[in-house]
């Protein structure tokens, strides 16, 4: 169970970090701890397991990648784990996942590829294939961006 302060810092970092020379100390004051305990509160919580990494999101499209293709892989169980570190390795794969296939759906692996055009992305598949001695997949383009947005775990003040 968090406490009512990692609740705050997990509320202060689901959202945009100020771009100030001194970030977390912006946001201890913003939900009233010191900057020290608040990077306290945050290392606690990653040693817990319960954050397990923060980082930018970049909207692909705004920074020159027009493309993206989730791709979908059915590769042999046995291996997922050993294949899925050599795909994650590929400097345009932003994404790695494996999933539980179904009958209609045989693929347990996925990943999100971004590049300039759509021909990069199979490009870097057909890659990616090679590399790892798969050769049953399948490139899903998006077509329309619906919603794009950080997972908010608890509300702010200012959204009451």
């Amino acid at each position: 169970m968090l406490t009512d302060v990692e609740k705050k810092v997990v509320t202060a970092i689901q959202g945009d970090m100020p771009i100030s020379q001194r970030p977390y100390r912006d946001l201890a004051e913003s939900i009233g701890v010191t900057e020290s305990q608040f990077i306290a509160a945050v290392r606690n919580l990653h040693d817990k397991g319960i954050i397990r990494r923060f980082g930018a999101t970049i909207r692909h499209q705004k920074s020159g990648f027009s493309a993206n293709a989730m791709v979908a892989w059915k590769v042999d169980e046995a291996k997922v784990h050993e294949i899925g570190k050599v795909f994650a390795g590929f400097k345009g794969v932003s994404h790695c996942y494996r999933r539980s296939p179904v009958k209609t759906w045989p693929y347990n692996l996925y990943t999100m590829i971004h590049a300039q055009a759509q021909e990069e992305c199979v490009e870097m598949a057909r890659e990616m294939a090679q590399t790892a001695g798969v050769e049953d997949y399948n490139l899903l383009f998006s077509k329309l961006e619906l919603k794009k947005t950080s997972m908010e775990y608890f509300a702010s003040d200012d959204d009451d």
